[in-house]
């Protein structure tokens, strides 16, 4: 394979072993990244690595580089999965906004963010990771603008069948594994108050299994609401076969009596009998 690299500035020199690894840097190889990458698509590279995709310019022709069969690799200075989304689309015209959704979700892979929390001991960081994978489903929500605000939700509803995994799920993970400390954790969980309610346990569900077990606990209420009804509707058949029984059982016991309400023309028309 030839991978490409740009680079401001190459911090790590790459010899070769098993693909041909082409580095530049801004200021000596190329003045800029969007010059640099359109020179790179005549080197004929497999994957091309741009350090930051700072304008427009860049964005667009990394788009174009993706759709010709590149593999292509960048950065963005972004909170997260969904904000990397909005931040792609908010650089362009307001005209030019739905083409540049329908170029992203096509040619998307994935998106992974990251946050350093600093590790129980104070011996160093640990990653938190958040993990977008593009499926059908966000697809539709990057190209749809209604819908992108509801991509955070779907990264933690995908976990089990997809792999995707939000920040606040890795820090749970990272809080299960003794690594980092709760205060840690909800100083950079994206909704802390979420959060502190689901590490207390009142939605009893972990990290791992948020998703997965809110769908099992939906399904075993609407099971137990059908037993319920059923159940209901049985005592209703009982009670109305078991009533005549009762009203005999009233009239042949001797101890059992019933208040009623006797009428005075009644009572007259006894007494004369």
């Amino acid at each position: 394979k030839h991978i490409l690299t740009i680079e401001d500035p190459i911090e790590f020199l790459i010899r070769d072993r098993k693909s041909i690894i082409t580095q530049r840097e801004l200021g000596v190889d190329a003045t800029t990244y969007s010059a640099a990458l359109k020179s790179a698509l005549r080197q004929d590279p497999d994957i091309i690595m741009i350090g930051e995709m700072r304008d427009r310019e860049t964005i667009e022709t990394a788009l174009t580089a993706a759709e010709t069969g590149h593999l292509v690799l960048s950065t963005l200075h972004t909170l997260d999965a969904q904000e990397t989304i909005n931040r792609i689309v908010a650089v362009f015209d307001h005209h030019h906004q739905h083409q540049i959704r329908m170029q992203l979700a096509a040619v998307l892979k994935a998106v992974i963010s990251q946050r350093l929390a600093r590790r129980v001991d104070r011996s160093g960081f640990v990653p938190a990771v958040e993990i977008l994978i593009s499926n059908a489903r966000i697809r539709e929500m990057i190209e749809d603008r209604e819908k992108t605000k509801y991509i955070s939700q779907a990264i933690e509803e995908g976990q089990v069948s997809w792999g995707m995994q939000s920040f606040d799920q890795s820090l749970m993970e990272l809080l299960e594994k003794r690594l980092i400390t709760f205060e840690e954790a909800l100083s950079l969980s994206s909704n802390p108050e979420d959060f502190k309610v689901r590490f207390s346990g009142v939605d009893a569900m972990d990290g791992k299994k948020w998703a997965a077990e809110a769908a099992l606990s939906i399904s075993a209420l609407r099971k137990t609401g059908r037993t319920c009804r059923k159940w209901k509707s049985k005592c209703s058949l009982t009670s109305k076969n078991a009533g005549p029984k009762t009203r005999k059982n009233r009239r042949q016991s001797p101890t059992m009596t019933t208040p009623t309400r006797l009428n005075p023309e009644s009572t007259h028309s006894f007494h004369q009998r």
